[in-house]
């Protein structure tokens, strides 16, 4: 019978809800975030417990990264081959993991960001303690193991770690509205801390840190906020402010070189390479002077950028400026996020130890009630056998005298003799007395002749009694806590004795970097802007020399001083400011900068109708005229704003500003339009206004005409000669005329 369909009505926004939830949580349980109890992430373990199934040991060959990441995605991982390249990857590099999980051959990345080869190029193996530490006895049911994706594999649900993975190594990453970054730490600080909370549970967060002092990166630095750390590890979140390592030596000639050894953990990869800009940067915009060379000298030895300066320069000072200016001093954002009992948990310091050594006791419950099972079966069978050796002459005539194994088993066991032949009546009666398990029997009668020598049985007897005491010890763990606890405490110390190191990571209450600035010397420059919108400063001196190419080859060129800002006025009515100092200064061959990439100005979208010195104009008024012929004045002191772009005024749907000028006494406006008129009218024709207003009209055009120039003139001048549809028009020689007119056609 066809089974009936029913349909479920539901609101569309109530099941994107539920679809979103679900995914969301698959993200932060299943992909993004760490497991508290062994630190690592889906793939990460997937990764290490496919390269313990295939066997590349730590002490064996390496083998191609392609076959481990085919081998994890085809098995475990059915998320793309990159993303397990990419954690793989990441477990290889020793200066962004505290301790490496993988041991790589080949070209893995650098610190300075660059990349991995491809991966049928890389090889990989596990490290030993990833080996000893985070995947030993797997084989001991110590953990659960599920069903992969597709039910055809198991995988553990964890890895039976030792010691406390997350905090040594750390972990980052983005779920879905929650993310983690939690800083590495020192082996033998983690170490020492866990053997600390295991003797007293009741420890605080400050107390652990008497033995974990703070973060420990891989990069070193110097952490600056010593006295932060507290609430930051009380709370699991906050910021840790690091900066990197300055030496100062002497060069040739007086000079000295700031040399940077260590930097931030932030400025792992293209950090650095923003950091040398940065710096160079800071020539440029002359907030220093004292630079004389920049170098990055960085090798497999390690870190070294030397910065050369001027021999009278202040060294404390440019350190400082570093520090303030660039990511030599920067912020490790710190959010101790991890899955704990199956959800996210924003963690403490004593939390994150807490669940790792609840963990730790777990597992070692589990490995040792599985090794005393197994050793009481050993018990049972070396009871059996050294029995079976007090009477073998009886269990020889036994296995002689059956027909088959059956036969044999069930007189061992059971004591049965019926179809047994024996020499004699006593051995009969021997033989009915027999009571050995089915597990004895089992291996007497697998027992090889060979283990009837004199050797043999005393071997097998001492066997007989370190299994004995593998039993109690074992018996002994699992009903002594305090036991169990030293266990734990001598792995623990087992682990930092192979694998702990110094610390690298110094930690310090540190001043705020402080910067005295120079007073800054006004001098007189020379804007120039090409008709590319290529701009850039030079001295006056440089500009007389070459003011005949300087006019030719530059669209703008406007007198400033170094300390004030100039105004760009554009077609679309906008304002754009920036300071003197943005500009590139340097000789006059030199190509400039974009405007666009110094102010607001989109010169896809905008062209340039004015350039100004913005010091000049707030005390005074500026004429704008439009291509719809709307003029007005408006009062310099409206442009004195501290946005980079502001509306300098505004216009009508499809109107452009044509022109911008500074009034001045005896000034006059001469509009010109596209068919040829032209209407020449004096400054005290045109109305102020603000510069939200569109203005009034200035010039009366007909239909389809609008102004394509504007001229601006002073009575005092003897000619003034102008170019107009092709002819030059001394507007002198024009009678001024009143505002709103048509103006007179030139033929």
């Amino acid at each position: 019978m066809k089974q009936q369909e029913r349909i479920i009505n539901t609101y569309y926004s109530d099941v994107m809800q539920k679809s979103y939830i679900d995914y969301a949580m698959s993200v932060i349980v299943s992909r993004a975030l760490p497991d508290v109890r062994d630190g690592l992430k889906p793939v990460q373990r997937r990764t290490l417990y496919d390269m313990h199934e295939l066997g590349i040991h730590y002490d064996g060959a390496y083998r191609k990264s392609a076959r481990i990441v085919g081998d994890t995605m085809g098995k475990y991982h059915p998320h793309g081959d990159s993303s397990i390249y990419d954690a793989l990857v990441v477990m290889s590099q020793d200066f962004k993991k505290g301790l490496a999980l993988v041991d790589g051959h080949g070209n893995f990345g650098n610190i300075e960001g660059d990349g991995a080869a491809a991966m049928r190029y890389t090889e990989a193996r596990l490290t030993k303690i990833a080996e000893e530490d985070l995947l030993a006895d797997l084989d001991k049911d110590v953990v659960d193991f599920i069903p992969n994706f597709d039910e055809t594999e198991k995988e553990p649900s964890v890895l039976p770690a030792k010691f406390s993975n997350l905090l040594v190594n750390g972990s980052e990453g983005i779920a879905v509205g929650m993310a983690t970054n939690i800083p590495p730490h020192n082996l033998g600080e983690v170490v020492d801390a866990t053997k600390a909370y295991i003797k007293n549970n009741n420890i605080t967060d400050e107390g652990l840190m008497k033995y974990i002092k703070g973060p420990d990166f891989p990069t070193g630095g110097i952490i600056t906020n010593k006295d932060e750390l507290p609430e930051i590890y009380k709370s699991g979140v906050g910021k840790v402010k690091i900066r990197g390592k300055v030496e100062v030596e002497d060069a040739k000639g007086g000079h000295k070189l700031i040399v940077i050894t260590e930097i931030p953990y932030t400025m792992i990869g293209a950090g650095i390479a923003k950091f040398l800009t940065d710096v160079a940067a800071l020539q440029e915009t002359r907030k220093t002077t004292d630079i004389v060379d920049i170098s990055n000298q960085s090798s497999k030895e390690g870190i070294r950028i030397v910065i050369e300066l001027k021999k009278d320069a202040d060294v404390e000072n440019f350190k400082n400026l570093l520090y303030k200016k660039t990511r030599l001093e920067d912020t490790f954002g710190v959010n101790m996020l991890a899955i704990a009992d199956g959800r996210p948990e924003t963690l403490s310091l004593k939390q994150a130890i807490k669940y790792n050594v609840d963990f730790v006791f777990e597992t070692n419950r589990r490995k040792f009630t599985t090794l005393l099972r197994k050793e009481k079966e050993k018990k049972e069978v070396q009871e059996g056998l050294i029995k079976a050796c007090n009477v073998i002459d009886l269990i020889i005539e036994i296995l002689r005298g059956s027909r088959d194994r059956a036969q044999a088993k069930a007189c061992l066991v059971e004591g049965k003799t019926d179809g047994i032949k024996f020499k004699a009546r006593e051995s009969k009666i021997m033989a009915e007395m027999l009571h050995f398990t089915e597990r004895q029997a089992d291996a007497i009668l697998e027992l090889r002749l060979y283990r009837l020598i004199g050797l043999e049985i005393e071997a097998l007897q001492k066997q007989y009694e370190q299994t004995t005491a593998n039993i109690y010890r074992y018996e002994d763990l699992l009903d002594n806590k305090d036991s169990m606890a030293a266990e734990i405490v001598r792995e623990l110390d087992d682990i930092k004795k192979q694998f702990s190191r110094k610390r690298r990571t110094e930690i310090d209450n540190v001043e705020e970097a402080v910067v005295v600035e120079k007073p800054i010397e006004e001098m007189e420059m020379v804007f120039l802007m090409d008709r590319f919108g290529y701009c850039r400063v030079i001295d006056v001196p440089t500009f007389e020399r070459n003011r005949e190419a300087a006019e030719t080859e530059n669209e703008w060129i406007v007198p400033c001083v170094n300390t004030g800002r100039l105004c760009v006025f554009s077609d679309k009515g906008n304002l754009h400011s920036f300071r003197v100092m943005d500009l590139p200064y340097g000789k006059f061959r030199d190509k400039g900068q974009p405007i666009d990439n110094i102010s607001g100005f989109d010169s896809k979208d905008e062209a340039v109708v004015a350039v100004m010195n913005r010091d000049e104009i707030v005390s005074k008024k500026l004429i704008f005229v439009s291509t719809q012929s709307m003029i007005k004045l408006v009062d310099g002191s409206e442009f004195d704003v501290a946005k980079r772009t502001v509306a300098a005024t505004k216009l009508n749907d499809g109107d452009k500003l044509i022109a911008v000028s500074v009034l001045g006494e005896g000034t006059y406006l001469a509009m010109g339009s596209k068919k040829g008129f032209l209407l020449k009218i004096a400054a005290g024709e045109i109305p102020e206004k603000k510069k939200a207003a569109v203005g009034v009209r200035g010039m009366k055009l007909g239909a389809g005409d609008e102004l394509e120039a504007a001229f601006f003139g002073n009575a005092s001048e003897e000619k003034h000669i102008v170019e107009f549809h092709d002819r030059h028009i001394d507007l002198h020689s024009l009678k001024e005329a009143g505002r709103d007119g048509k103006g007179s056609r030139i033929k």
